[in-house]
C-alpha cells in the first residue's frame, strides 16, 4: 500500500510517500519513497521546495505559488523528473492529513467525505492558523488527484477527545462549556506516537504502563498516558494554554490580561500577538525561540537568557508534577520533539526535580545524542526515554488501519 501523507502547517507544509506491505505494519518506520517540504516564510508569495528520495535524489526550487498550485507542482515530482518514485498517480492508495482540531465530534481518524470537511471548516474558528491550511491540502488534493483515491484526516485533538470530565471542564459558567469551550489538548498525533514506540523499546505492553509524554519544541505539551489514553494534557482550549513554549506565553494570570486591556488600550489582535508571538523563550531571553541560542547566551554570562530558562524548568517541573497526581505513579518519562530530543540539559534539569522518586538518568547516555533509547540509571525506579517522533509515520500507520478495517 503507497500511502501520501500531508502534514500541513500555516506557513510550511511536509509530505511523504510510505510504502507498506499489505500483511502487516513494521515495528520502526520505513525510510520514506519521498518526501518534499514547502516553505512560504522566506518570501512572500513564493514558495521554496525541496524534494528528497530513498535513493539519493534530490530537488531545490522556488516558484510564485498560493498554496494549491504549490501542492500541485511538488506531487507532479512524484511521478516525474529526476525524483519520480511512481509512474501515474493511481498508484497512490490513500492521503493522510493532519488536522490540528477535530473538535468535539471526531474522536478518532475519519475518511474524509463532505461532512468531514464542513465540520473542518466549522472548526476554524478554534485553529484558525491550521485548519484552514489542512482543509486547502485535502482540497488541493481532490483537485490534483481527483475523487477516486480515498483522504484521511488525523486528528491532534482527538488522542485526548476522551479525558475525564473533571480534568477538561474549565471552572467558568457552565453555559460555556456547552458553547464548546473546553480542554481539547493537541499534539496528540505525537503523544499517541511516542508512547507506543516507549511500550516497543521497554518490552512493555502499553495498556500496563503509565507515562508521562513531555512534548518540548516551538510549541509544547506533556500528556499523562494510563492503559494507553491520554487521561489529561497541559494544552487546553488552544495551544496557547500549559507549559513555556518558544514564543508562546503558556498559562498566564487572566487577570493580567484584563489589566492590559482595560490599562494600557491592547486590542484582542495585540494581545493575540504578544501572547502567541512575543512571549515564552524569546519574550523573556529577548534573544530567540530556540533554546540553542539560549543555551549560547548563557555560557556568555546573559542573566536574562538564564532566566528564561529557570522558567522553563520550573514550569516544566510543575506541570509534569500534575502528571504525576493524575496517574498516581510513573513507568517512564518519555522526552520528544525538537528540545525534548537534543537538549541534554532540559532532559537533565527536568529529571533533577524528581530524584526524590528514585528517578535517575545516566549522564554519559543523556549526553549522547539518544534515540528511542531508555537513559535512567539501571537502578532507576522510572525508567526515562528519548523517541524520535515521527508524526508522518504515525498518520500513514493510521491510515493503513483505517483501510484495513484495523
Amino acid at each position: 500500500m503507497k500511502i501520501l501523507v500531508l502534514n500541513a502547517g500555516s506557513s510550511s507544509q511536509k509530505s511523504c510517500l510510505y510504502e507498506i506491505a499489505d500483511d502487516g505494519l513494521p515495528n520502526q518506520s520505513p525510510l520514506p519513497l519521498w518526501e518534499a517540504k514547502v516553505d512560504w516564510t522566506h518570501h512572500s508569495g513564493f514558495a521554496e521546495i525541496e524534494v528528497q528520495t530513498a535513493k539519493g535524489e534530490t530537488l531545490q526550487t522556488e516558484i510564485s505559488a498560493d498554496r494549491a498550485a504549490a501542492i500541485a507542482h511538488v506531487l507532479d515530482t512524484l511521478w516525474s523528473g529526476s525524483t519520480q518514485v511512481i509512474t501515474q498517480p493511481s498508484e497512490i492508495d490513500v492521503v493522510g492529513h493532519r488536522v490540528v482540531h477535530g473538535g468535539q465530534e471526531y474522536q478518532q481518524s475519519v475518511l474524509i467525505d463532505k461532512p468531514v470537511k464542513e465540520a473542518i471548516a466549522r472548526l476554524i474558528s478554534l485553529a484558525p492558523a491550521h485548519n484552514p491550511a489542512n482543509l486547502e491540502g485535502i482540497e488541493a488534493i481532490e483537485k490534483t488527484l481527483g475523487n477516486r483515491i480515498p483522504q484521511v484526516a488525523v486528528f491532534d485533538t482527538a488522542f485526548h477527545a476522551q479525558i475525564p470530565a473533571a480534568a477538561a471542564t474549565y471552572p467558568i459558567p457552565y453555559k460555556w462549556f456547552e458553547q464548546g469551550i473546553r480542554r481539547y489538548g493537541f499534539h496528540g498525533i505525537s503523544h499517541q506516537y511516542c508512547a507506543g514506540r516507549a511500550a516497543h523499546v521497554l518490552g512493555r505492553d502499553l495498556k500496563d504502563l503509565r507515562l508521562i509524554t513531555c512534548h518540548l519544541g516551538n510549541g509544547c505539551s506533556l500528556a499523562a498516558i494510563r492503559d494507553g489514553h491520554s487521561i489529561d494534557t497541559t494544552m487546553g482550549f488552544t495551544p496557547l494554554e500549559g507549559l513555556m513554549m518558544g514564543t508562546r506565553s503558556g498559562s498566564v494570570d487572566p487577570g493580567i490580561l484584563i489589566h492590559l486591556m482595560r490599562q494600557e488600550g491592547y486590542t484582542v489582535d495585540q494581545m493575540d500577538q504578544m501572547l502567541n508571538k512575543e512571549s515564552g523563550l524569546k519574550g523573556v531571553s529577548g534573544i530567540s525561540a530556540d533554546m540553542r541560542q539560549i543555551d549560547q547566551a548563557i555560557a556568555q554570562g546573559n542573566t536574562r537568557a538564564q532566566l528564561a530558562f529557570d522558567i522553563y524548568v520550573h514550569r516544566l517541573r510543575s506541570s509534569i508534577g500534575a502528571m504525576l497526581a493524575s496517574l498516581g505513579g510513573l513507568d517512564a518519562l518519555i522526552f520528544t520533539a525538537g528540545v525534548g530530543e537534543n537538549s541534554a540539559a532540559i532532559r537533565a534539569a527536568a529529571c533533577e526535580g524528581f530524584t526524590f522518586l528514585g528517578l535517575n538518568i545516566d549522564a554519559e547516555k543523556n549526553t549522547h545524542s539518544p534515540v528511542d533509547q531508555d537513559i535512567a540509571t539501571v537502578d532507576s525506579a522510572v525508567r526515562v526515554l528519548v523517541i524520535h517522533t515521527e508524526e508522518d509515520w504515525a498518520i500513514a500507520q493510521q491510515c493503513w488501519q483505517l483501510l484495513k478495517g484495523a
